[in-house]
This record gives structure tokens, sequence and C-alpha cells, in this order.
């Protein structure tokens, strides 16, 4: 395959980007969309020119580092994949690809392809977490808990904050991440002991890091590579309502 690559170039968050256009030929349609840009660093390291910064880790769909925004969509094409499991077969030969880093005040870029998601690990750490502390570990079934409240937390537990919701949203909405991750301690025993100042302080957290309002057009969702439904910013909301109303810090 013969491609015409467009990317994003940028030092860091304090100077100018723009795009780069580059040639790639010989590529194999079953390259995965990462190691199609090994191939390009490959070529840009030869010529004696700074290779493009960008995110990876597991490269198997787990990790959520990925985060590459292309041809207008986050982490491609396809549906229910990140960036990494995606495959030049997804693209035909000759095509031009337009690949952007996410675009949100809250993920300000490092450089490149690659964004500062800090503001996801603050707001995990406002309360995004069980903190009693149980002792040993228990056996499975001694904490019963009914079927479909174990399914719906696991989907949400299935959240790998790779912040494509906040690139697909038109606010730079973080809703669908805190929702899933107060979701998945909500719906379980474990959770029940901090649910209300969880939800409290975990979206204060996120307002204070500058997301924007969910507009419920439901972008996030549909963008999302693990499938995480808009039910759980319902939910969210019910948790956060119903936090607000029993506080005593009224």
């Amino acid at each position: 395959m013969r491609l015409t690559l467009k990317v994003w170039r940028q030092s860091n968050e304090n100077t100018a980007g723009s795009f780069e256009n580059y040639q790639l030929e010989g590529i194999s349609p079953d390259m995965s969309f990462l190691e199609m840009f090994d191939v390009l660093n490959e070529q840009l390291v030869e010529a004696k020119q700074d290779p493009v910064a960008f995110d990876h880790d597991c490269r198997e769909g787990i990790c959520g580092m990925c985060s590459m925004h292309i041809n207008g969509q986050p982490h491609g094409p396809l549906q229910g994949v990140t960036t990494c499991q995606l495959h030049m077969r997804s693209f035909k030969d000759g095509d031009t690809i337009v690949v952007e880093p996410w675009r949100a005040g809250s993920f300000p870029v490092i450089k490149d392809l690659v964004v500062d998601r800090d503001a996801f690990d603050r707001i995990i750490s406002a309360g995004g977490f069980v903190s009693v502390n149980t002792g040993n570990a228990q056996d499975a079934n001694n904490l019963p808990v009914p079927k479909e409240a174990a399914d719906d937390a696991f989907a949400a537990a299935a959240c790998i904050g790779c912040g494509a919701c906040v690139a697909a949203c038109k606010n730079a909405s973080a809703m669908l991440f805190v929702s899933a991750k107060i979701s998945q301690l909500a719906l379980l025993p474990q959770g029940q002991v901090e649910r209300k100042i969880r939800a409290e302080k975990m979206v204060a957290q996120m307002d204070a890091e500058g997301f924007g309002a969910c507009s419920n057009t439901q972008a996030c969702s549909a963008e999302c590579p693990k499938g995480i439904t808009f039910d759980n910013i319902a939910r969210m909301n019910r948790e956060y309502l119903g936090a607000k109303l029993s506080s005593t810090n009224v």
C-alpha cells in the first residue's frame, strides 16, 4: 500500500503545531496502525529527522495509551477497537490519513501525538477507590453480588481511561469516564461505604480539571473502544444528586 500521512507535529504545549506530510510505500494491509507508525519513524530516524512521538504500551487494546485522532475519529474508523487494534486493511491504497492528538484543553499536548492525561489520574485519586481495610482476601462467595449488578459493574470496569470519550465530545466532557469509574464501585457491596463522598469528590475534581459539561449527544459512548454505555452517566447523575441531597456540607 502507498499512503500519505498528514501528521500533527508540535514540540510542546507552549509552541505552535502544524501538519506535516509523509509518504509511505510498501505498507502491508496486515500491519497495525502503530506498526505503520514504526515504519514511518524508522524512515525518519534514518533520514536524521525527529521521529513522531506517540503513546503506546501493551498494543493489545488494554492499556488505553494509543490515543490518536484518525481522520476525525478517536481511534479511527472502526467501532470497538483501539488504535493499536486498527489494521491497515481498514484503509485503501493511495489514501491520505490525517492523524492528530486528542483535542481538549484538559489534555495539553506534550509532544506531537502525546497528550498529558494526568487529569484522569487526579479524578481517580479524588475518590475512585475503596479504602476500607478488609484484611485478608475473602473467599469469592462470601460477598454475594446479584448477577445483574456484577455484570453491570464488570461492563463499567472495562473502561481503560484512554480519553476517546473526551476527544469525541464537542464539549470535551469526561463524564463517560468518570461515570464508569463511579458505577463500577457503586454497584458492588465493597463500594457502599464511600459511595456518596466518592460521587461528590470525583465530580468536583472533574470540574476542577476543566472538562466540559455533557450535552447528551452520546458521541462519547459511540466512539468508546470498550463500549461503555451512556447508562453510566445517568447513574452518576443519580449518585451525585443523592449525595448532594444528603450531604452534611450543604
